[in-house]
């Protein structure tokens, strides 16, 4: 008999485990980013077809003498993967990820990946301080998934915990300001027999005031990347894809090859007996 696994819970696998887990902070060189680039942009091309993405302009005119942090919804594995590439290869920044449970991949930390444990508040707060040190180096780039946990792909309303307009707050109280920009990630099947990646900008959004209410705010952080996420099903739903730039887009396989080949023949109709 199989028993199935439970997909998703509403306590963090740190919480479950109610183990304390040392902070480890990222630790990156050129060499392990030159391999990571590599190894996680070969994981992508080797399962999707093509990776898609639109809106990216709204990255490119933020302010630049300003931190950013980006923030995505957390619906599967692939997400950091993802992130990563967007990172790396469409911002051309390193990426800093916070991770739960990084003692089970260590190896990430030489991607950009730190660590956070949820078993309390005390625990997670030195992810969140170490969070506002990094993005003062403006060469790097905060990826968040302020869901805090992993949802089913399209769940709402899409509802954050505090914990990224707390950096947002301490960053303008660091820096002055800051962009935030939400993110749209979705995983579809158009015409191949292998899925898509989706990725759409939204509009970045300028946080100067510090002291905004962080209840509030983490409400319309969370709506924004709601809207985005539904405009890009929404191009999804109609095939609304003419605009988006291509990452990667594989050669057809031989067998489709064939099938395109054969959909241009034209056939005589067949006569009556």
């Amino acid at each position: 008999m199989i028993v199935e696994e439970k997909l998703y819970s509403d306590i963090p696998p740190t919480k479950l485990r109610n183990k304390e887990e040392k902070f480890k902070p990222a630790k990156t060189n050129k060499f392990w980013l030159m391999i990571a680039s590599l190894f996680f942009f070969n994981m992508l091309q080797n399962r999707f077809y093509a990776f898609r993405y639109s809106g990216d302009e709204n990255y490119f005119n933020r302010d630049e003498t300003a931190p950013t942090i980006l923030f995505a919804p957390h619906c599967n594995w692939w997400d950091g993967i993802v992130l990563y590439n967007i990172s790396h290869r469409i911002c051309h920044k390193e990426i800093r990820l916070m991770v739960e449970e990084l003692n089970r991949f260590p190896l990430l930390r030489r991607g950009g990946a730190y660590s956070v444990c949820k078993k309390s508040a005390q625990s997670s707060m030195q992810a969140l301080k170490y969070s506002v040190d990094v993005i003062g180096n403006l060469n790097n780039l905060l990826f968040i998934f302020p869901q805090g946990i992993i949802r089913p792909p399209h769940f709402r309303p899409v509802e954050f915990q505090t914990g990224l307009a707390y950096i947002a707050q301490n960053a303008v109280k660091k820096y002055g300001k800051v962009n935030l920009i939400p993110v749209g990630v979705d995983y579809t099947f158009f015409r191949d027999n292998r899925p898509e990646v989706m990725v759409k900008f939204g509009e970045t959004i300028k946080l100067t005031d510090a002291s905004v209410n962080r209840k509030e705010y983490t409400h319309f952080l969370a709506k924004s990347l709601e809207n985005v996420c539904d405009s890009l099903a929404d191009d999804i739903s109609h095939g609304a894809i003419d605009d988006y730039k291509i990452l990667f887009k594989q050669h057809l396989k031989w067998y489709r090859r064939i099938e395109q080949r054969l959909k241009r023949i034209d056939l005589p109709p067949v006569s009556g007996v």
